[in-house]
């Protein structure tokens, strides 16, 4: 589990596809203190750590991962939002976050608004129902509020601190995003029988 609360930006540093795709990611984690089999949220998907070495890690992704993730966009020099698995007893700053994607959104438009950036994302239609104003949504890792909704388009604002410590500061208009929706929503619609 997650919190959607970013603690590193680390780059890709190689790509080797074989069986399953192995990707190597620099990090400013104390590597020393990552065990192989441990679980990191990369930009959103779960992933889990099967090589290490001094500022570095590798993961696999299957060709599943890549088929529902934007991690088949991913080239030497992309930056990835990490997080650590949460620890009994760590601060919830975020929302609760599985690492599961369910889905990629596009962003569609960003405009400054004050010091921070609007940025609106196109949901697909079947996930755009779990999104609404005020509610938690999680953006290539990112655990981030809800601003406003249009059918299948939504807003958030992007403060310059986020925009700092996340990659979002390097994104632009057309870049494809994980998205998780917020568990809660998911369980509420099932309630309902609209799942």
């Amino acid at each position: 589990m997650f919190t959607g609360i970013v603690t590193d930006v680390g780059t890709v540093l190689a790509i080797v596809q074989k069986g399953d795709t192995r990707i190597e990611i620099e990090t400013a984690y104390d590597t020393d203190d990552i065990d192989i089999g441990a679980s990191i949220a990369c930009s959103g998907p779960c992933l889990t750590v099967i090589e290490k070495g001094a500022g570095w890690f590798a993961v696999e992704a299957s060709a599943e991962t890549l088929d529902k993730t934007a991690l088949g966009d991913w080239e030497v020099g992309t930056r990835v939002n990490l997080e650590r698995a949460m620890r009994i007893g760590d601060e919830l700053g975020g929302h609760i976050v599985s690492g599961h994607v369910d889905a990629v959104a596009v962003i569609a438009e960003m405009e400054p608004e004050g010091d921070s950036v609007r940025f609106m994302f196109d949901a697909p239609m079947d996930f755009a129902r779990y999104i609404a104003p005020k509610g938690s949504v999680c953006l290539d890792g990112v655990s981030l509020t809800v601003n406003e909704v249009r059918d299948n388009r939504f807003g958030v604002n992007i403060i310059s601190h986020t925009q700092s410590a996340t990659s979002f500061s390097g994104h632009k208009v057309g870049d494809r995003i994980n998205m998780e929706i917020d568990t809660i929503a998911r369980y509420v619609a099932r309630l309902l029988g609209e799942d």
